[in-house]
């Protein structure tokens, strides 16, 4: 059987350039990147160049961008860091802004913040957003209070793909002088990156989202934003971030972050046309389907598809055991009993929410397997509503 992976956006294939990239420093090269003799010094050369990597990638300083051990760290970092620790030191609780579609790291770090109590906890206002999942730029200039201290909006969401405009929002955080950071886990590496042209002051990215390891990431802070750590002991990533470097991984996001700037253009466009076949297709041969957020700026690989007549969890069982990979939603929200916060937040019922599901592409992927997909997934969800229609039929009494 033809194995298809279409969850690209839960987590991606590690390159063979990268695992290659890692393997001294599981091996041979074991220094800590702390200390001083030639293996520590190897180990401190590797973690460099990954960070010139990194910062190539977004547009960035080398020594503006710290390591962290994923997307979920960095986004607390970035949240805590200027949110929490500026209600810490006022008499105002302080204010943060951001959407009803962000991603859990972001969500419930917000959520939490606002439970820490009338002193140290923050006030958060969780902006609505469009049919399509964009954010009005113009909410968030009302929005704004004197105390609103952080503006976290994510660059790119993880179900739907759409891109919200951060520039513009950039401009509003520059003149209203308050701090703007971004979730960009799901952009890094499919659409160009500039942290200046985006007018972001933080950013935060993970490796295993590009083709790098898991358990990775980065978040990038602007030269003079004072961020307090979130975590505290010795003095790794200049007092921003207490910890050994983990060096095998660093040096994986690193390669992995190279090789996305140099594909960029090549694998986006690729990607692009093979995800519009395949939504062309499956619109075209699954009665009643449609495209969620379709209307918006998408990523080039991502197609959230609502399917009614069919249950997502149960539609995605059943592809797998038809050899095609792919997500009912979020891969953080796997098991969740309650429908996507992000496909409510857009509208849909909570029929149609559990009708949708995510297919995200990949560097991997192929023109055989969209012809593939195109073979199985019509069928899959054809004997679904055949079944689902057997079940509403009345049952004729003796």
């Amino acid at each position: 059987m033809r194995r298809i992976y279409l969850d690209h956006n839960a987590t991606t294939p590690v390159d063979p350039a990268v695992l290659a990239e890692m393997l001294p420093y599981l091996s041979s090269e074991c220094g800590n990147a702390s200390s001083v003799h030639s293996f520590g010094q190897s180990a401190r050369g590797a973690v460099e160049r990954a960070r010139e990597a990194v910062a190539g990638l977004i547009g960035a300083r080398p020594a503006e961008i710290v390591f962290t051990s994923g997307g979920t760290e960095s986004d607390n970092a970035a949240i805590c860091g200027v949110g929490g620790a500026a209600a810490g030191r006022s008499d105002q609780r302080g204010h943060i802004i951001t959407t009803a579609i962000e991603h859990a790291a972001v969500l419930h770090t917000c959520q939490a913040l606002e439970r820490r109590g009338s002193e140290r906890g923050v006030d958060v206002t969780y902006l609505p957003v469009s049919r399509d999942g964009v954010l009005d730029p113009e909410n968030v200039r009302r929005a704004l209070r004197p105390d609103t201290v952080l503006i976290t909006v994510m660059h790119a969401n993880n179900e739907l793909g759409t891109l919200q405009p951060l520039e513009e929002i950039g401009r509003i955080a520059a003149e209203a002088g308050v701090t703007f950071h971004t979730d960009a886990v799901q952009s890094a590496g499919k659409v160009p990156l500039d942290v200046a042209q985006l007018g972001v002051h933080l950013l935060s990215l993970s490796a295993h989202k590009l083709c790098g390891p898991k358990g990775v990431g980065a978040l990038f802070v602007r030269k003079g934003v004072r961020l307090e750590p979130l975590l505290h002991g010795g003095h790794s990533e200049r007092d921003r971030r207490a910890g050994t470097e983990n060096v095998p991984a660093i040096a994986g996001l690193g390669k992995a972050a190279e090789l996305a700037r140099a594909h960029l253009a090549e694998h986006g466009a690729r990607i692009a046309a093979l995800r519009d076949r395949l939504e062309r297709g499956l619109l075209e041969r699954i009665p009643g389907s449609r495209v969620n957020g379709a209307g918006a700026r998408r990523t080039p690989n991502t197609c959230n598809l609502l399917i009614p007549g069919v249950e997502s969890e149960s539609l995605v069982i059943a592809l797998d055991l038809q050899g095609l990979a792919c997500s009912a939603g979020a891969a953080c929200s796997s098991g969740a009993t309650d429908p996507s916060h992000v496909l409510a937040a857009i509208g849909l019922s909570s029929a149609e929410a559990r009708a949708s599901v995510r297919l995200s592409l990949g560097h991997s992927n192929t023109d055989e397997d969209i012809a593939r997909a195109l073979e199985v997934i019509p069928a899959v969800v054809a004997g679904h509503r055949a079944v689902s229609a057997g079940h509403r039929e009345p049952v004729s009494m003796p």
